[in-house]
């Protein structure tokens, strides 16, 4: 079920105020000596193609935010603990500035959740006299607060609060509380009486927990409602503040002294990753990005995307980026304003956009659409695009893609030495090959090679919290509650295990999968592209330097370096097979074994969508924003919300 959105007119931060409430809390930060530490949770486990290597060579763009936007309101004392480079960190040891933190927050993604929970429960064992405030965001948060939050009194570890939102929700929680505080009191403290007193009502994106008793189990969630959004992403704070408190990799317990060394952030991070746009004009039904964003679309200038890289670069030296976006090509107008910029700037000859080389996220409809700007969009430094064909027949999803679209935006990219990387979905009805058609997943990936892929990814079609298809799919008995007498649990559901399917032999889909990315990656084919290289596109092998240099090279050196140039351009193909073949042996070793649970078959079924197990409400006692349908409305009345009445309200609530 999809979020619900503002009333018009109440999206919108209004311009200016995400500066604002940065000098406000300048204010307040000088007379509040502050410590936070942020963890990012990971759970290796879920390690494994597409992303085995992206998940640990590039620091991820929500928790650096957060760091960036604390820094820059005055709380300095800040350190960011990943854990994919630190699995072992344990909050109860955590010191920094030998203190323990007045506040600990902590973003998850759905997947990560058990280290998430394994985090909360760590630091609810730290003495209540001075256990930090735990706050809990993240994508998890978006669409199940709840989870972070237990009734039970047996089970008494419990976030005191989620932010369902962005920096914007902290900020504005932060400047309640620090308003509030008294002298020497500790930050939980103050937020257990703004709580209390209803401070906190009037900041949307906050869920947190009411008890009867002071410290008791929860009772029944507040929900402050829908955040409003940062309409110019201009206002963020810079993301090269956050650099500056990344905790060093280590096997340790606790926080070192200090923070990374700026010198050792390329080494480790070689990719970073810039908010470019959010947003995109597409409604599919298993997406819940359009909902999220409250159908707005909002970017940066291109001064400001140029200004990021260019300190980023000075700074870390850091060339390759990729951009977060949900839909790059959604506007022309934003699009062309940052490529050109960018593209202005490396053919001035500025060392950070000579050697820039980004990638990023777009639509076959937007590429064909654009398809006159690609050449100034690939001199801005766009090296590879990251297209959700999904299907290339269509006949799962209509995004205005055919095969013969996806062929020709393929045509054109490569035409313009920019890579495509399609992202494909199988679902029940797709064959691993079909004869005289390509709708078997391999036949796709057959096509989308042959027409230039150097590397793909393939997930099952899953579940999304907070897309118009999750309800659908617990409600038509597709999602499973377990397999063998094994419990689905979220670290198995990001699209690399079948965990929803009406397939009457669903381990076949599994073993479809396995077969599809090793049809795409494996040695033979790895070899081949040391004869026939997909990567030899134009542009490929460019020498990036001033003219004026490459015509003062000796022609020795000058023929030594294109032939260098020529090399690795052509070695890009094998680069990604050889790392590709790495990634599949991870992925048969972690979902091979699931293949076979679902051959031995004892499937149990969910037939409704996960639901908070303690009531919830909004602060005037109506229905929550985040609630699903069968969430108890009040503890006291013990009613449970209506599921057409709920969505009739949601409903009525995003219409006015």
């Amino acid at each position: 079920m999809e979020l619900p959105g503002r009333p018009r007119g109440e999206i919108l931060l209004p311009p200016g105020e995400m500066i604002d409430i940065r000098r406000r809390l300048r204010v307040l930060a000088a007379r509040n000596d502050l410590v936070s530490v942020i963890a990012c949770a990971f759970d290796h486990r879920t390690r494994m193609l597409p992303f085995i290597y992206a998940d640990l060579r590039m620091i991820p763009a929500g928790v650096r935010a957060i760091g960036s936007a604390l820094v820059d309101s005055g709380f300095a004392k800040t350190r960011i603990v990943l854990q994919q480079w630190n699995r072992h960190f344990a909050p109860r040891e955590m010191r920094l500035d030998g203190r323990i933190p007045d506040l600990f927050l902590l973003s998850s993604m759905h997947l990560h959740s058990s280290e998430c929970d394994r985090l909360i429960r760590e630091a609810c064992e730290i003495d209540p006299a001075q256990r930090p405030l735990i706050v809990v965001g993240g994508p998890w948060m978006i669409y199940e607060p709840w989870q972070v939050f237990s009734g039970d009194p047996e089970r008494r570890a419990s976030a005191d609060v989620a932010i369902t939102g962005e920096e914007y929700v902290l900020l504005s929680l932060l400047e309640v509380l620090l308003s509030l505080r008294a002298a020497n009191e500790s930050l939980r403290s103050v937020f257990l009486r703004a709580r209390d007193s209803g401070a906190l009502d009037r900041v949307p994106g906050l869920v947190f927990a009411r008890s009867s008793t002071p410290d008791g189990p929860a009772e029944e969630l507040v929900d402050t409602g829908i955040q409003r959004l940062l309409g110019d992403l201009d206002e963020l704070p810079h993301p090269v503040l956050g650099y500056q408190l990344i905790e060093p990799p280590s096997q340790g317990r606790t926080l070192a002294s200090q923070p990374l060394a700026a010198r050792q952030i390329k080494r480790l991070s070689p990719v970073s990753s810039l908010v470019l746009t959010l947003g995109c004009k597409f409604n599919c039904s298993y997406c819940p990005i359009p909902a999220y964003n409250q159908r707005q679309y909002r970017g940066k200038s291109g001064e400001r995307v140029a200004d990021e890289i260019e300190r980023i670069h000075q700074t870390y030296g850091i060339f390759a980026f990729f951009g977060a976006d949900d839909n790059f090509f959604n506007d022309t107008a934003r699009t062309l304003e940052i490529c050109e910029t960018l593209a202005r700037r490396a053919r001035s000859g500025e060392r950070a956009f000579r050697k820039l080389r980004y990638g990023t996220e777009a639509t076959v409809h937007d590429t064909i659409r654009l398809r006159e700007h690609l050449p100034v969009i690939r001199e801005s430094g766009l090296f590879a695009v990251w297209m959700g064909v999904e299907d290339l027949t269509a006949t799962l999803v209509k995004k205005g893609q055919s095969e013969s679209k996806t062929l020709e935006a393929f045509r054109l990219l490569r035409s313009n030495g920019i890579y495509p990387v399609p992202m494909m979905m199988h679902h029940d009805s797709q064959p691993l090959v079909s004869w005289k058609s390509n709708y078997g997943i391999v036949n796709q990936l057959h096509a989308l090679r042959k027409a230039g892929a150097i590397y793909t990814q393939v997930l099952m079609l899953t579940p999304a919290q907070g897309s118009r298809w999750y309800e659908n799919t617990y409600a038509e008995g597709l999602a499973f509650k377990s397999v063998d007498g094994i419990p689905v649990t979220p670290r198995i559901s990001d699209g690399n295990y079948v965990v929803a399917s009406k397939h009457p032999r669903p381990w076949v889909k599994q073993l479809n999968l396995l077969l599809a990315y090793t049809y795409f990656f494996n040695p033979l084919r790895a070899l081949a592209t040391l004869v026939r290289s997909k990567s030899d596109i134009p542009f490929a092998d460019r020498d990036r330097r001033p003219a004026a240099e490459v015509a003062a090279d000796p022609w020795a050196k000058g023929m030594r370096r294109r032939m260098k140039l020529k090399l690795r351009a052509r070695l890009v193909d094998t680069v990604f097979q050889v790392a590709g073949i790495a990634g599949l042996l991870n992925t048969y070793r972690r979902t091979i074994g699931w293949a076979w649970h679902l051959f031995r078959g004892r499937i149990e079924r969910q037939l409704r969508s996960p639901a908070s197990d303690l009531p919830m409400r909004a602060p005037d006692g109506g229905p929550a924003a985040h609630a699903l349908p069968g969430t108890r409305l009040s503890s006291s009345s013990g009613l449970r919300v209506d599921p057409g009445k709920l969505r009739e309200l949601k409903l009525r609530e995003h219409h006015e």
